[in-house]
């Protein structure tokens, strides 16, 4: 039971983190997940409150959306993420990890620099990043961070950025869960009461998070994005370690 209460609260903070920033559902609920269930099952289990969220989000957002930016990343990313999820049960966790914490943290220091704002990705680039980013979802169930963190080579507003960022999940989570539930379907059934409890909240917290966006700053914003991603990178080069 409190456990439970624990993924609830966690799941409405994840929420609202990710429509304010575009990520956090993935990179906040799957540790906590595979505490119960390990992290395999994790990515899969998570991945199911993580496209309701989004699909709400996408909703609320939808007249946001960059489609230049959505066409030249997002198709790759799909493709990525599918790739991704096949190879989800082969993956060395411990080396995805690291991997994926040190090109976070070169990110974050690259938008706390200023460095990233003289990158913009255009043409073939755009594509690599989406297809590198959907990759690491598909692998390592944290699709979110690098997917924003590939975002902040594009030149889009907050709102945007966020509205783009959730298009892009939606399209990744629709090439990556069939995969989830033809592997793992029946592990899933049996962890459904914290699936639920996290949806839920997941979805709570979006409506919150949608109405607090707007009144963010424009250079806060990728601040933030920036702070977070620090974080989550900090977080996963230490646990691969």
């Amino acid at each position: 039971m409190t456990f439970g209460l624990i993924v609830a609260a966690a799941a409405a903070l994840a929420g609202a983190v990710a429509s304010i920033v575009g990520f956090g559902i993935g990179s906040l609920l799957t540790p906590l997940f595979a505490v119960r269930m390990g992290t395999q099952l994790a990515v899969a289990a998570v991945s199911i409150p993580h496209f309701l969220a989004t699909a709400l989000r996408f909703w609320r957002l939808r007249s946001h959306v960059d489609r230049r930016v959505l066409v030249s990343f997002g198709a790759t990313s799909a493709a990525g993420g599918l790739t991704g999820a096949l190879l989800h049960s082969y993956a060395t966790n411990r080396a995805l990890s690291i991997a994926f914490g040190i090109i976070l943290l070169f990110v974050a220091a690259s938008e706390m620099t200023g460095f990233a704002r003289k990158m913009r990705f255009h043409g073939p680039v755009a594509w690599i990043a989406g297809a590198a980013s959907g990759l690491f979802g598909g692998l390592v169930g944290n699709q979110g961070g690098i997917r924003s963190a590939a975002l902040l080579g594009f030149d889009v507003d907050k709102q945007a950025f966020v509205a783009t960022a959730t298009a892009i999940g939606l399209i990744v989570d629709g090439a990556r869960m069939p995969v989830y539930f033809v592997t793992q379907f029946h592990a899933l059934t049996h962890d459904w009461p914290l699936i639920v409890l996290a949806s839920a909240g997941t979805l709570v917290g979006t409506m919150g998070g949608v109405r607090v966006l707007g009144r963010i700053p424009e250079r806060v914003f990728r601040r933030i994005v920036a702070a977070l991603l620090l974080a989550l990178g900090a977080y996963m080069t230490f646990v691969g370690v």
